[in-house]
């Protein structure tokens, strides 16, 4: 989906900003939503595609200003309401206020059905699709040509894992771009390097 979420490439926020040798952590409740959100995913209440779904559907405004483990404690909470683990009125009353969830998550999708094999060397485009759901492809490689570097071992298809929908596994394929084709004008010169998954690929002319 194209969300909020999907900054990469994206213009106007300015450096990024950081500290050498960050703490992981800064308060007490971002150690327990991140080992609680953990933990579910180990029960099996949820998958890795789900739970980063459910942090792209946040609504914008929230995800723009809540923290990294406050999105990581919103998926959480939402994903527990969706799948009736706990009632989002036992968790207001907990909270002693509103707790803002994600919205409602759009249907998935299986394969593309025309995927190729592709090897080390191969020109490769990446398709122009627009996925109402769960997608891992960034937005800024969309329609953009480079060449196969590496292949992964398969893993479960995104766009399906996330909604339940039955796909095979695929790889995904380290893609080299030149950042000129990227951003033309806009970008020194670079590559950039991507794992794409194989659905989102289609043979370069």
């Amino acid at each position: 989906m194209d969300g909020m979420h999907d900054l990469g490439g994206k213009q106007g926020f300015g450096p990024v900003r950081y500290a050498l040798n960050a703490p992981a952590f800064h308060a007490d409740w971002e150690v327990r939503a991140n080992s609680l959100y953990a933990y579910a995913v180990r029960l099996g209440i949820f998958n890795m595609d789900e739970y980063r779904h459910a942090i792209e559907r946040m609504e914008p405004r929230h995800y723009l200003t809540a923290s990294y483990y406050e999105r990581s404690l919103t998926s959480l909470l939402t994903l527990c309401v969706e799948k009736g683990v706990v009632p989002r009125e036992e968790l207001e009353r907990r909270a002693q206020g509103a707790i803002p969830l994600a919205t409602p998550s759009a249907p998935g999708r299986t394969n593309v059905p025309a995927r190729e094999h592709f090897k080390v060397g191969d020109r490769v485009r990446v398709r122009s699709d627009y996925v109402p759901g769960h997608v891992r492809m960034p937005g800024y490689i969309r329609g953009k040509t480079g060449v196969v570097v590496s292949e992964s071992p398969a893993y479960p298809f995104p766009d399906a894992h996330a909604h339940g929908v039955e796909a095979q596994d695929e790889p995904t394929f380290d893609v080299r771009f030149r950042s000129e084709d990227l951003w033309p004008n806009s970008s020194d010169a670079a590559l950039v390097h991507v794992a794409v998954f194989q659905s989102y690929l289609e043979r370069a002319g």
